[in-house]
């Protein structure tokens, strides 16, 4: 397994997913929430998420095949719904980030808001692009990152501002929409080229 780790690919992993997590954008909604729930268990919430994205990783698959979609058609679909979340970062619409909340650490701050359809979608659109390990290690960075902006969301958004936070957002939007193409054009030539051997 570590014989394919590779820096190169955990930082893209990275990246994408915490370009589609979008923490730091959900600043103001995390500060909403500990405001009308109290306390916010950073701890559990970024554990349960990570735990799910891991678990995701390797039995989506497994859901796939059971269905008869390869990896390559749901990577395809996954890089249409990355690319509909860039577009809601940059042009700054919302689609789905008002859930109504019954509680506070894990619904809705673990599952959707963090390890929500789009952050599951992309993670196994990456393993059809990059190796299990570099994935895993991506998801265990942001799950850390996504721990010290909960621990830490109202300190940020007084030091950062809406302003910044809107600028952050719109930039990976961008870096999110490229990503998304390269996933679509990837998977598509692989798909293309299987059924041109049939």
């Amino acid at each position: 397994m570590f014989e394919h780790f590779s820096w190169r690919e955990i930082l893209t992993c990275s990246m994408v997913l915490f370009a589609v997590i979008d923490i730091v954008g959900s600043i103001p909604i995390i500060v909403s929430l500990k405001k009308k729930f109290g306390a916010i268990e950073a701890e559990k919430a970024a554990t349960v998420a990570g735990v799910i994205m891991i678990i995701f990783l390797f039995v989506g698959n497994t859901i796939l095949k059971f269905i008869g979609v390869d990896v390559n058609s749901f990577a395809i679909a996954g890089a249409f719904v990355i690319f509909i979340i860039a577009l809601e970062m940059i042009l700054g619409v919302q689609i789905q980030r008002n859930t109504e909340a019954t509680s506070a650490s894990i619904v809705p701050i673990a599952f959707p808001l963090i390890a929500g359809a789009g952050t599951l979608t992309t993670t196994l659109s990456l393993k059809a692009e990059y190796h299990d390990i570099n994935i895993i290690f991506g998801i265990v960075l942001n799950t850390i990152f996504v721990y010290i902006v909960l621990r830490s969301a109202n300190w940020l958004e007084r030091k950062m501002g809406t302003g910044t936070l809107k600028v952050i957002e719109k930039v990976f939007g961008i870096i999110l929409l490229a990503i998304s193409i390269k996933l679509f054009t990837a998977n598509f030539a692989q798909l293309f080229q299987t059924y041109v051997h049939f």
